[in-house]
């Protein structure tokens, strides 16, 4: 078994021609390119037991060879991932399911009839690849740097395949996004940990595909720096999926889902206090303020207008033909993955970074609470939107990690809040102001918010 480390990043046509010879990757390829056509068929039953295990099963040609590959999926993270994988030849394209031993084959399949499995759909590309040498200091690293271009096929749907894949052969896995984040300075790179395999299954079924990831397990004990890492990638990595997916079918609903995540990381960052000094964020903040700049008014235009809603999908690809969204989101991977908010920092801030989840969240809550100041917003309705950033650090705690508070109908009380930050972005109006007054005395009623903001 091997351990594969990989980050993907779509392309385009125009990116993917760059990148063979742009300086950075000519100054350090130890290998030239090599170029080799690829064929595969991937294998699944009909009721696509292996997608729902996360499993995904290839007989791959690759010149005259032909290769089964098994791949367990691992750990992934805003697009970098680890994945278990098993291979063996085979003397013609055809499965061998005498290789799936118990060694290899997932324990949640015991049960799996294999002779089930058929073929479902094939992913067919041209790949150029190189050994990079990667220097970190004293280090060796070495990244194999593979230029994909081809398409994957299911029935009679077709996607193309434009992709530059960079896998771990040596050494640290930081340098996987050191290297993407140097060539996302000039060239436009999308993160997206959305395989080959998934986009296979995406085609074969719409319906099947899940594109949620699932929520971070928190408890009370777990640090508060544990807790931010945790949320923090979970927001980052839902908004490369969320950014896909509208990519790939322009609904509506996805747009917003995807601002939703950056509205949630931005609170997320400017809820920690001295746990992360702002100096410490100061550049992640600033793409990301940029990027809601532009983006929060658009999604307000397309509740309104449908013009603006038909016109969201070509300004969206134009967000991905430049390097701003690339670059946020492989700087901030990097900034969690070396928990760059916990170097400089005060002892004070060692200290809060370091106290249990349990017993930060409700002070976070009580403060936050009692300086949202409800009584003033009954009485002045109109001047609400002023509270939005307070309301959304409370709403970004409160959905992801409302678990570890010992509070009744605390789910009802984020119900509320979240209605309030509703009500606090709309145009105003009278029916708008008594509905904010409305929602300001409903939400101060509730025994949640009583016993949280005391």
């Amino acid at each position: 078994m091997n351990k594969e480390t990989e980050i993907k990043l779509r392309v385009s046509r125009e990116t993917l021609t760059a990148l063979r010879d742009h300086p950075l990757l000519k100054k350090r390829n130890k290998s030239g390119w090599q170029r080799r056509e690829l064929f595969n068929q991937y294998f699944d039953t009909p009721e696509r037991d292996l997608a729902e295990a996360k499993v995904a099963l290839r007989v791959r040609r690759d010149g005259e060879q032909f290769i089964q590959t098994l791949k367990t999926r691992g750990q992934s993270v805003a697009g970098l991932s680890e994945r278990n994988e098993w291979d063996w030849p085979l003397a013609k394209a055809k499965l061998d399911i005498k290789k799936l031993s118990a060694e290899c084959w997932p324990a949640s399949l015991a049960e799996l009839d294999k002779q089930q499995l058929a073929p479902i759909f094939s992913t067919d590309f041209v790949r150029e690849k190189a050994d990079i040498a990667w220097g970190r200091g004293k280090a060796r690293v070495v990244i194999e740097a593979a230029l994909d271009l081809g398409k994957v096929v299911a029935g009679e749907g077709e996607e193309e395949i434009c992709e530059l894949e960079l896998e771990l052969r040596e050494g640290d896995p930081a340098a996987l996004l050191e290297l993407a984040a140097e060539l996302a300075a000039d060239l436009a790179l999308m993160p997206c940990d959305i395989s080959k395999a998934e986009r296979g299954y995406r085609l074969f079924d719409a319906g099947s595909y899940n594109l949620s990831l699932p929520a971070p397990q928190l408890n009370a004990e777990m640090a508060l720096d544990d807790a931010f890492a945790a949320l923090a990638w979970h927001l980052l990595g839902s908004s490369q999926r969320l950014a896909e997916q509208y990519r790939f079918n322009g609904h509506w609903r996805l747009l917003g889902e995807w601002l939703e995540q950056l509205v949630g990381l931005r609170a997320l960052l400017g809820s920690l206090g001295q746990a992360a000094p702002r100096a410490s964020s100061h550049e992640l903040r600033q793409l990301l303020d940029a990027l809601l700049q532009d983006w929060r008014p658009r999604l307000q235009a397309g509740q309104l207008d449908d013009g603006a809603r038909q016109n969201a999908p070509a300004q969206f690809a134009a967000e991905l033909q430049g390097t701003r969204w690339g670059l946020f989101s492989l700087n901030t991977s990097r900034w969690l993955l070396a928990r760059s908010w916990t170097v400089e920092r005060n002892n004070r801030g060692n200290r809060q970074g370091a106290a249990p989840l349990g017993n930060w969240l409700p002070t976070l809550i009580a403060e936050e609470g009692a300086a949202l100041q409800l009584r003033r917003y009954q009485q002045q309705p109109e001047d609400l939107a002023e509270q939005l950033p307070r309301i959304e650090r409370l709403l970004v705690w409160l959905h992801l990690a409302r678990t570890v508070l010992e509070v009744a109908e605390v789910d009802r009380l984020y119900g509320e809040l979240n209605k309030l930050g509703e009500l606090a972005h709309q145009a105003i109006d009278p029916e708008v102001l008594q509905a904010r007054q409305a929602q300001v005395l409903k939400l101060g009623s509730l025994k949640a918010w009583r016993q949280l903001v005391k």
